[in-house]
């Protein structure tokens, strides 16, 4: 894949996830779906007691309290002042620190596990990142990240954003950045971990889903609790944001139903590798 800096787009992340309100949405409703995918990235890295652990894009802490639990030694990293705080009162156990994930201040040959929750889609190097994972595990390391699977599959993530496509207003776009799902995908992340020092990669899928009460509640999750999401969503006109709605909310009932409370599927992809 092309190196690009996404300068703007990393801007629109950094000061997105700042935003206390942002942070705490996604804690308290977008999570939801994401914490699912903990107990496969703990398994996925080995973490047991002794194990050396770092969790980058930490976010609000539940990859760093399930790496605690199962006895490891956690350091958890997020550029985000704001999640940081969230986190240290879900994982009191976990050292936090503020930092760049494209940018380690750790020793090489560190860690014996690294993990990334869902924050390589937030990141404008991908690449670099895995470069410093590299560096700082030891040679048999582990490393597991996840990724929000593409809408090859139904997932809440196509629903919202091909809602968007059909019905917003096409004056509405977000800068320049790296693909919601590019690293989901075998033919992208396979040659890139390969050359950043990687081997035996394995992939396996997590039907994570939201339980949600009104058809047009992953608009809401995806607008109020994320940064993407918010950029793309609250710039629209009323009018358009109500067609983005309706599109979504015909679309979960047509798939799950016409009553709910509806089981809406959110599947991601957890990505394993071993540093050589």
């Amino acid at each position: 894949m092309p190196r690009t800096t996404y300068r703007e787009f990393a801007e629109m992340e950094r000061q997105g996830w700042a935003d206390a309100d942002v942070a705490r949405n996604y804690a308290d409703g977008f999570a939801a779906a994401s914490e699912q995918a903990v107990p496969a990235m703990v398994q996925a890295v080995g973490a047991g007691p002794d194990t050396q652990a770092l969790d980058l894009c930490c976010g609000q802490g539940i990859v760093a309290a399930g790496l605690r639990t199962a006895g490891a030694k956690v350091i958890g990293l997020d550029f985000s002042p704001a999640m940081l705080e969230l986190a240290r009162a879900r994982a009191p156990g976990v050292e936090f620190v503020e930092g760049d994930a494209m940018e380690l201040r750790f020793d090489a040959a560190r860690f014996d596990a690294v993990t990334i929750g869902f924050g390589l889609l937030h990141v404008p190097d991908a690449v670099q990142v895995l470069t410093e994972v590299a560096r700082v595990l030891r040679p048999g390391g582990r490393l597991a990240f996840s990724i929000w699977h593409a809408p090859t599959r139904p997932t809440a993530l196509g629903y919202v954003f091909e809602a968007v496509a059909r019905c917003g207003d096409p004056r509405v776009q977000l800068p320049p950045g790296p693909g919601l799902h590019d690293y989901a995908d075998p033919l992208i992340v396979g040659p890139v971990l390969e050359r950043t020092g990687f081997t035996r990669m394995a992939q396996q899928v997590v039907d994570s889903t939201w339980t949600i009460e009104t058809p047009d509640a992953p608009v809401t999750l995806f607008a109020e609790g994320t940064v993407r999401g918010r950029a793309l969503l609250q710039g629209q006109p009323p009018a358009a944001l109500e067609a983005i709605r309706s599109d979504v909310a015909q679309r979960v009932r047509t798939a799950h139903g016409p009553e709910g409370p509806w089981q809406v599927p959110i599947p991601a992809v957890i990505t394993s590798a071993t540093v050589v």
